[in-house]
């Protein structure tokens, strides 16, 4: 099932109600992303979710106005927008519509007369045009017709009964009230000897201050359940994880709150060709439920985190992995690897790093990030420990990301590969980052700026 998502810009004029002047106008403009679950169809009516920026000169310039568009050009003939923001602390609504007439298809398409609102009390008016001969090719351009993934299609398990395979379901998360992270890690093994595959993982509690701790469950048989990961008394299914390890005992319900987000191309999970893949069914979530481990309960309520997938022929060389929450729903996740393939492991890391922010995820293909364009422009990474960095640039917008895991809230552990041979990761759920997106005006502007205080999940590793 495919969805249809597009930008638009709109500029134009509005009239504020009680302004000194009553002809007295302020310049406004609208940049909108729209995004429905379903394939546009100019027949019927869709119904998709606006967000963006409203500007209105000297009043307002709210970057995350959120909204509805109703499209409906032949059913209905008109076009309407309802978008809520905020000027000077104020709630506003912008109300308006396009009628649509085939006595006049341009203009009714593209001019929008709309109204301002505080409540149920007009505060203005005003009207928006598209501008055609510096929009329109934009607007085409823009459009795009995503595949519309559930979470929950993307927790079955992909073993197809193949030796030298590795499976992985693995939640992270931050309770906001006593700021421990939490890592519940369910894995598949199945040995490259042909021999039969295992169930094993381990919980770990990361407090802000005090000592890590975790415990490990299985090895055991595995059984292929239709969905999820269940063995030696843990599951993780869609929804909810369960489970009990040495003294650890949890019982948590996951509302995922956004669709699914492929760090690797998307192409790579459905076809493994590459050594392997990973990709987030829920790549933002919130946590309900409690977590016991000693004489400890963390009782959780609202906690934001993820789920994330992995399935490939075993761990990289080297590795660094990073998700941070950056709040207002935006969040980044990095994979930055070295292959154990032969030629491919003297090369630096390749970097796959997916940032979605209001709603649009940068940069637009996965593998930009790692190959670049023609070779050109591929995003870096220093791996090392305690700190280690990602940078990279596209025609227009460049990042740096810095990351610290300090050692007394970093765990490190021993498992073995498909192959038999030794990994050792070296994971944080309470690590420090600071995340600096700017953007390209003439100049590099700064565009967002985010500290993350012992609030990122991190992870280093090695074979």
């Amino acid at each position: 099932m495919r969805g249809t998502a597009f930008t638009e810009t709109m500029l134009g004029t509005v009239r504020l109600d009680g302004e000194q002047h009553e002809k007295q106008t302020r310049r406004i403009r609208l940049d909108l992303r729209a995004e429905a679950d379903r394939l546009l169809r100019p027949h019927r009516t869709t119904e998709a979710r606006l967000s963006g920026r409203i500007r209105i000169a000297g009043w307002a310039d709210d970057p995350c106005a959120e909204g509805e568009l109703e499209i409906s050009p032949l059913s209905r003939r008109r076009i309407r927008y309802r978008l809520t923001f905020t000027a000077n602390g104020r709630v506003l609504t912008l109300d308006g519509w396009k009628s649509v007439t085939p006595r006049s298809p341009v203009t009714s398409m593209t001019v929008l007369p709309f109204t301002l609102f505080e409540g149920d009390a007009r505060v203005g008016e005003g009207v928006l045009r598209f501008p055609l001969a510096t929009g329109l090719a934009p607007f085409l351009l823009s459009f795009r017709f995503p595949r519309r993934d559930t979470g929950a299609e993307h927790l079955a398990p992909r073993w197809n009964g193949a030796p030298g395979r590795t499976e992985v379901w693995y939640t992270t998360l931050t309770d906001p009230a006593s700021g421990t992270g939490v890592w519940l890690h369910h894995e598949l093994t199945a040995p490259a000897d042909g021999s039969e595959p295992t169930a094993h993982g381990w919980v770990a509690a990361f407090p802000r201050r005090g000592e890590v701790r975790h415990a490990r469950f299985g090895p055991v048989p595995w059984k292929s359940p239709a969905s999820g990961f269940r063995a030696d008394g843990v599951t993780a299914m869609p929804g909810r994880l369960t489970g009990t390890a040495g003294e650890f005992g949890w019982d948590l319900t996951e509302r995922a709150e956004g669709p699914a987000l492929f760090t690797f191309p998307r192409w790579s999970w459905r076809r493994p060709l590459l050594p392997a893949a990973q990709m987030l069914p829920a790549a933002r979530a919130t946590y309900e439920g409690a977590i016991s481990y000693g004489d400890r309960t963390v009782n959780l309520a609202g906690a934001p985190g993820a789920t994330a997938r992995i399935y490939g022929h075993g761990n990289a060389r080297r590795w660094a992995w990073l998700h941070a929450e950056l709040g207002g729903g935006d969040v980044l996740e990095i994979v930055a690897a070295v292959s154990t393939r032969p030629g491919l492991r003297r090369l630096p890391p390749l970097v796959f790093l997916r940032l979605r922010r209001h709603g649009r995820t940068w940069p637009r293909r996965a593998e930009r990030s790692a190959i670049g364009l023609l070779g050109l422009g591929r995003f870096r990474a220093r791996i090392g420990l305690p700190g280690w960095t990602v940078t990279g640039r596209t025609a227009l917008r460049r990042i740096r990301v810095e990351v610290t895991q300090p050692a007394e809230r970093t765990l490190t552990l021993e498992y073995r590969d498909p192959d038999g041979s030794r990994a050792v990761c070296r994971n944080s759920e309470t690590a420090d980052a600071r995340v600096v997106l700017e953007c390209w005006w003439g100049r590099w502007r700064p565009e967002a700026d985010w500290a993350l205080d012992a609030t990122a999940h991190a992870e280093v590793g090695e074979r």
